[in-house]
């Protein structure tokens, strides 16, 4: 962990001297791990994985140098433009690297591939504007909106007229401030921030206009959102800018305030839910060193309990599409396009459950990486399964998503769990041989049998099923004829279960998948 000096651009700027911790990540559980450089205060492996969706290849990534590059072309593609002068050009570089180094504000993924004709957006992390106090910096976010209307008119070259400024993690900085998100407090707060940000943004399409010439005309301006007492001085704040807002005739943009779905650029910030998205939950599962699942806080959760403790939990807890509709609601005044909605849920059987928690445990067997992920209601029973196998054919990924399917809806019917561990256990085919990442289950005969003993250890704790030996691993082990017998199709276990056969026999049952 040491500062970076490789590039002279970075001296005299906001990057100098700014110590990097360095890692591995991918975007995803299945992409090749790169190396990783972000400063060293960006705690967590979420920035990581973040700077490496944004960035898709295969070599190192370091924060600074992909930064210096949007910046750079924002402020070249400014000049060009005439929206920026001599002087102005550092000013604009300067201001974008600190609130990038202050997570505060960031373009979209499409800014950060560098993607031609796409159109870009720029997004503002809430949460990052509350003080140690916890008091919100209303100030600094008008100073962000603004930057980030003239960042998107630079990207753009100055010919855009609609452009798609944005903020995220509502939920998340309602927590801190100690308002349930179904409350009526709370919709105020989100109506004031919303406000803000379109006075703000507003009155910097107008100064534009002024410099550079006015395309539309200036429209009616949305009235004062009401008093916010967990936020004093925040509707004054918004007040005070929509006023300087209608001081401007003209404007240089048709739109300005948007709110999209989040990207990898929301994981960069440190933010949580996009947009006004009410929180997942109070916790996230993760997998710690020894294989294990744990669940550990979000971040609006410690936020929360800083000054919240006997209440943060409750204060993320699920909210119900009505909540969330009631947001919206209060919001989209402020706003120039309707806030996205949830993605359509299917329609509900008799037993559907919904999901609250579950977990994604990434190993290789026999030289093969595996991810399985899996889903819980909310007793923490197991609801859904499913496979990413990285090196497999379609053909062989397609079957092993139609099984983990089967397996699911088995679940939720009632077919008990130990069934399948039963019938699956041991199973032999390849991938076999070696597990690694998993401290609990050295040897495999094939990834279903990884699979169903990890979910037995997990879910059952059930510790009977041993490591088979390296002989039964073998890709030439083809065991006696009733093991030989081929399991395609996968029959599944009969419901109900008419009892499970003793482990120690099942474990001398091996089948071949041939």
């Amino acid at each position: 962990m040491h500062a970076e000096h490789g590039t002279s651009s970075w001296h005299g700027t906001a990057w100098e001297g700014v110590a990097l911790r360095r890692t591995r990540a991918g975007a995803d559980p299945d992409a090749p791990l790169r190396a990783i450089a972000l400063p060293a205060a960006w705690n967590g492996e979420e920035a990581a994985a973040a700077l490496a969706a944004l960035l898709p290849g295969k070599g190192p990534v370091s924060l600074p140098r992909a930064a210096e590059a949007w910046i750079g072309r924002a402020v070249a593609r400014g000049r060009r433009a005439g929206l920026l002068g001599t002087a102005e050009a550092p000013r604009l570089a300067a201001a974008l690297r600190g609130l990038l180094l202050a997570r505060r504000g960031a373009p979209g993924a499409e800014v950060w591939r560098g993607d031609a004709g796409a159109e870009p957006r720029f997004v503002l992390n809430l949460p990052a504007f509350l003080d140690d106090e916890g008091d919100f910096d209303a100030e600094g976010f008008a100073e962000a909106c603004a930057l980030g209307v003239l960042a998107l008119d630079c990207l753009g070259g100055g010919r855009a007229r609609r452009l798609r400024l944005g903020f995220a993690d509502l939920a998340g900085l309602l927590a801190a401030l100690g308002l349930p998100y179904d409350s009526a407090e709370a919709r105020d707060a989100g109506a004031a921030i919303a406000a803000l940000a379109r006075g703000a943004a507003e009155a910097e399409s107008g100064r534009l206009a002024a410099r550079c010439g006015a395309r539309e005309t200036a429209p009616p301006l949305p009235p004062c959102p009401p008093p916010v007492a967990a936020l004093p001085g925040l509707a004054e704040a918004a007040c005070s800018a929509l006023r300087a807002a209608a001081a401007f005739p003209g404007r240089r943009h048709a739109a300005l305030l948007a709110l999209a779905p989040p990207d990898a650029a929301e994981a960069l910030l440190g933010a949580e839910t996009g947009g006004i998205a009410p929180a997942a939950g109070a916790t996230r599962p993760t997998l710690a060193e020894d294989g294990t699942v744990r669940e550990v806080p979000t971040a609006a959760l410690l936020r929360a309990r800083r000054r919240f403790p006997a209440a943060a939990e409750g204060l993320l807890a699920p909210v119900s599409p009505a909540a969330r509709a009631a947001m919206a609601e209060a919001v989209t005044p402020f706003l120039h396009a309707a806030p996205p909605t949830p993605a359509a849920l299917p329609a509900p059987r008799a037993a559907a459950v919904r999901r609250h928690r579950g977990s994604s445990l990434h190993v290789t067997v026999g030289g093969h990486r595996v991810a399985l992920r899996t889903a819980e209601d909310e007793t923490g029973r197991l609801r859904e399964v499913a496979f990413t196998l990285s090196k497999e054919g379609a053909a062989f990924r397609s079957l092993m998503d139609a099984f983990a399917e089967a397996v699911s809806l088995g679940l939720r019917q009632g077919v008990p769990l130990e069934a399948y561990v039963d019938a699956f256990a041991y199973t032999r085919f390849g991938p076999a041989g070696a597990v690694e990442g998993d401290p609990a289950i050295g040897r495999a005969t094939s990834v279903l049998d990884w699979a169903f003993r990890r979910l037995a250890l997990d879910h059952l704790g059930r510790r009977d099923l041993p490591d088979p030996s390296e002989e039964d691993c073998a890709p030439d082990a083809l065991g006696s004829p009733a093991q030989q017998a081929p399991l395609l199709p996968l029959d599944l276990p009969p419901h109900p279960a008419p009892g499970r056969e003793a482990a120690g026999g099942r474990r001398r049952l091996l089948r071949l998948v041939g």
